[in-house]
């Protein structure tokens, strides 16, 4: 087996010590924002639609349902704060894919992957419409995604397809000793910050009347659908005529989706401001998302104030599936991040990484977000986004609203839309199973690509990933 790129150009470890010496384990996107406070639900609340989750799904399905509805009585419960989880710590990669990328998607549905790659591209359109039609302050720029070989089987990969950039026009986008080659997706990605626009989707939702409530678990959802749907909290509840479920990487409130998903921890470091010295030695003039081309890649972005993002690469599933806070601080994956970092880019060695931070991805066996009904209709949920939930939510939040109203459209017709992917076995036979899968990948990066009897079998059955 080779070593990557990342094994034969380590930095030394002093380099790494010293970029991580005074780094807060902080969420950045969260200590950048002011916070609105929304009291808990207290006392018991009758709406036409209850929202549970406070995240970008939940949002973006109580703005658009105020859209489509302005009399509708809307009301969001959010277990914690506004944001606080995926929709607050994630990269701001906001793409158009709603499939986790073309192969993905063509390898799952290819009668509709042109139509599907279609509605993505109208659904970041009306992402962006959206944050000019509110003057939503969220540091949008679509400089879309530029996706890097740093192995030589990789540029092998984006040869001979339209946009193809070799590896000279590459390194004069961005200068790192490691980058070969890859291609240059210019309009199906906009960065955003990730707080900001959970903040500004709430804002938005209050303006036009939506009810909020934080700190407001759901315990229960009872009813069986006949008539409305009922959601009790600590200190209150919710009697809806319709319940739309966005509780993303956590327990499901439907038992039949709990093996569905599994909670996966992705990590990341924030440097602080570069000089303008430092811009100028790695270009990035044109501000692209950037993203590598192995199994365990790494995705990497510019903040406003010209901070680095950097962050993937691990990925790590605890046994059990359960989300906890001590999951977050992984200082072995850190430190790998930061070594890669500076394998990506030596001449920024003396940078400093002001934060570090890690947070749960809600996976699913598809690899993007999966959607259905219960309680007779009256029930509607999205789930699973596997780290591309930035974008897909939006398109999520009127998928769930169609089901609610019963709609039959071109949304709720797609076959993407219509099926469910493969569960995950109970424990402990998940927790093997992962493992061995992320042990195969890691064996694939370092064998050229090559993808092993698990792997293949995976592929065959429908669980397998190339995004």
């Amino acid at each position: 087996m080779g070593a990557t790129v990342f094994e034969r150009r380590r930095p030394d470890e002093a380099v790494v010590d010293a970029a991580l010496r005074d780094t807060a384990f902080s969420v950045f996107w969260l200590d950048d924002v002011e916070r609105v406070e929304h009291p808990p639900l207290a006392g018991d609340v009758r709406a036409d639609l209850a929202v549970v989750g406070g995240g970008y799904a939940g949002l973006w399905t109580a703005v658009r349902a105020k859209e489509r509805d302005p009399q509708r009585r809307v009301v969001l419960l959010e277990a914690s704060r506004v944001s606080w989880a995926a929709s607050g710590r994630n990269g701001g990669f906001c793409e158009a894919s709603l499939t986790h990328g073309h192969e993905n998607g063509v390898n799952r549905w290819p009668d509709e992957i042109d139509r599907l790659e279609e509605l993505g591209r109208e659904n970041l359109d009306a992402i962006e419409a959206t944050v000019q039609r509110y003057g939503m302050d969220v540091d949008f720029e679509r400089t879309g995604q530029l996706e890097l070989a740093v192995e030589p089987h990789q540029v092998d990969w984006y040869r001979g397809e339209p946009g193809f950039l070799d590896e000279a026009t590459v390194q004069a986008e961005v200068h790192s000793p490691v980058l070969l080659g890859g291609h240059w997706d210019r309009e199906g990605c906009a960065l955003v910050h990730p707080a900001k626009l959970g903040m500004e989707l709430a804002r938005v939702a209050s303006e036009l009347g939506v009810e909020i409530y934080e700190h407001s678990i759901v315990r229960a959802v009872e009813g069986d659908g006949s008539g409305p749907v009922r959601l009790v909290t600590p200190d209150g509840s919710v009697t809806a005529d319709a319940v739309a479920l966005a509780t993303n990487v956590f327990p499901s409130l439907l038992k039949r989706n709990r093996l569905m998903t599994v909670p996966v921890y992705d990590y990341v470091l924030m440097t602080e401001p570069l000089t303008a010295e430092q811009l100028e030695a790695i270009g990035w003039s044109n501000r692209q998302g950037l993203a590598d081309s192995a199994n365990q890649f790494h995705y990497f972005r510019l903040t406003a104030d010209d901070r680095i993002l950097f962050g993937g690469y691990d990925a790590i599933y605890h046994f059990g599936g359960r989300v906890r806070p001590e999951y977050e601080d992984r200082m072995e994956s850190h430190r790998r991040l930061a070594s890669h970092f500076f394998t990506m880019f030596p001449q920024l060695e003396g940078l400093r990484f002001t934060h570090r931070w890690a947070g749960a991805i809600d996976s699913s066996s598809r690899f993007c977000a999966f959607f259905g009904t219960a309680r007779r209709g009256r029930v509607a949920y999205a789930t699973g986004f596997t780290g591309l939930g930035v974008g897909a939510a939006r398109f999520a939040a009127d998928v769930m609203l169609d089901k609610l109203a019963g709609k039959a459209t071109e949304r709720t017709e797609l076959r993407m839309v219509r099926e469910k992917p493969i569960p995950f076995p109970p424990e402990p036979a998940a927790s093997i199973g992962i493992n061995l899968v992320r042990a195969a990948m890691n064996q694939a990066d370092h064998n050229e690509g090559r993808r092993n009897i698990l792997l293949k079998t995976l592929d065959a059955v429908g669980m397998g990933f190339d995004s």
